[in-house]
């Protein structure tokens, strides 16, 4: 049985949390799969019961963080070789930006014979200087170049990451869109709407409304512009 072992930043709530928990349930019992995932910040949600509803387990390496610090991310980076030599995989398949480096880097030092690196967003636009964005980049390319296979959640990824900051080739790019649940969108909605409307005294205003991080990479000056216009 191939060893899959599936590596991410860490596990608030949000989509990653959910693809890298949907793909290590349900390639079971075809790919024995380890989940590791870095340390989620202090006002993050908890994301445990996830993992719980699906009954898989991870692994903690408490030094990987969202924040770069080279003590900490070295300390991470040892701990990842430490896995990989244990846990011996056939394929590492890393997700988003800091344990997409680390993970990778130590995969390509452990000789592990596939490498998988899914963009869950990235950072080349609207997050860093110039020159900040080009180290990233500088990094991201290399890394790229010593992967089996990129996935990109989406064609418009597909095309930034492949043409517009070439970062890997398109040959070596796949698109897989994220998979979700959808069930609990599409049950109860008369009574969830009314409860909701209920609660936030809406009567029978239209309400529209935006979900996403206060980060300007998720734009929502655009949001608000197009209400004001």
């Amino acid at each position: 049985m191939p060893k899959v072992l599936r590596i991410i930043n860490r596990l608030n709530i949000g989509g990653p949390t959910y693809n890298v928990a949907y793909l290590t349930r349900y390639l079971q019992p075809d790919y024995e799969t380890l989940l590791v995932a870095g340390t989620k910040l202090d006002d993050e949600e908890s994301s445990d019961y996830i993992l719980e509803k699906l009954g898989i387990g991870s692994k903690q390496v408490s030094e990987m963080k969202r924040e770069i610090n080279l003590s900490s991310d070295w300390r991470a980076y040892n701990e990842l070789k430490k896995i990989i030599r244990e846990f011996k995989p056939d394929i590492v398949h890393t997700h988003a930006a800091k344990s997409g480096t680390l993970g990778r880097l130590a995969a390509i030092h452990c000789k592990v014979p596939v490498i998988v690196h899914t963009f869950h967003g990235h950072v080349f636009h609207s997050y860093f200087s110039p020159l900040k964005t080009k180290i990233f980049l500088a990094i991201e390319r290399y890394l790229a170049s010593k992967c089996s296979a990129i996935v990109a959640i989406s064609d418009l990824q597909k095309k930034e990451l492949c043409y517009d900051f070439k970062v890997c080739s398109p040959d070596k790019t796949v698109v897989i869109p994220l998979g979700f649940d959808l069930d609990r969108f599409t049950e109860d909605i008369i009574e969830k709407r009314k409860a909701f409307r209920e609660k936030y005294l809406l009567d029978d205003e239209i309400a529209i409304g935006i979900i996403g991080r206060f980060a300007p990479i998720n734009n929502h000056d655009l949001f608000l512009k197009a209400f004001k216009n």
